[in-house]
């Protein structure tokens, strides 16, 4: 059974930066594709991007351009750099396999685009 740990998120100013963490635990992580996930408040919860097992990406267009999605297999872990934050990012986001697992979600980390 796959477990996940989100991390890194917190409160930026617009146009701010972060960098958001997943770390996985459970065999076979280097062959599962992975995904990035929020969900804003009073809406559902989106993809925003994911990141097959060979490292090939793909992205929700409102991230385009200024999100990337990355892992490092040997330490079990997917990462986001977001930059170039809007308001519209706060969401609390999640990270899961691709496509994702109900059993699987974790408790996301929280960002917060405010000034």
């Amino acid at each position: 059974q796959v477990q996940l740990v989100e991390s890194g998120g917190g409160l930026v100013q617009p146009g701010g930066s972060l960098r958001l963490s997943c770390a996985a635990s459970g065999s076979m992580f280097s062959i599962r594709a992975m995904g990035w996930y929020r969900q804003a408040p009073g809406k559902q919860r989106q993809l925003v991007a994911f990141i097959t097992s060979g490292g090939a990406t793909t992205y929700a267009e409102s991230v385009k351009g200024r999100f990337t999605i990355s892992r490092d297999n040997a330490k079990n872990t997917v990462y986001l750099q977001m930059n170039s934050l809007k308001r519209e990012d706060t969401a609390v986001y999640y990270c899961n396999l691709y496509p994702p697992i109900p059993a699987v979600w974790g408790q996301g980390t929280q960002a917060t685009v405010s000034s």
